[in-house]
């Protein structure tokens, strides 16, 4: 049986080889393998709701520039993990373009891999 340090492990891997590397690259192939097919994201971006479907998520990301093509900075940070068996929620602070987002990402261990299933999202740019 795993320990939580391993699954903590676990999901700081998905987080870095996955999910920050997918949105730097504009890569959807890489996002889908961590976001769970029933995904809701929701938040607040500059002060406005934001609420939207996993496809619509994806079909932003494919359809603007990557970080990694605009040559823009891009850093993202894990802040904390925590792990309660089958459950978690890590917090990340994304930065790029003009946006420092921070996030709240709640993940479910479905068949051993550890999947997002939900993403809140408010933009805290100074």
């Amino acid at each position: 049986m795993k320990t939580h340090q391993e699954d903590s492990l676990a999901i700081t891997q998905v987080l870095e080889n996955d999910y920050f590397k997918g949105i730097y690259e504009g890569n959807i192939s890489l996002l889908g393998k961590v976001l769970h097919p029933g995904t809701l994201l929701f938040g607040d971006v500059k002060g406005q709701p934001y609420a939207k479907t996993l496809e619509q998520y994806l079909d932003g990301v494919a359809h603007r520039q990557s970080p990694k093509d605009s040559g823009q900075p891009f850093k993202g940070t894990i802040i904390s993990v925590d792990v309660i068996n089958s459950i978690a929620v890590a917090r990340v602070q994304v930065k790029m373009y003009e946006f420092n987002y921070d996030e709240f990402l709640s993940f479910h261990k479905i068949d051993n891999r550890w999947m997002i299933v939900n993403k809140m999202i408010t933009d805290i740019s100074e």
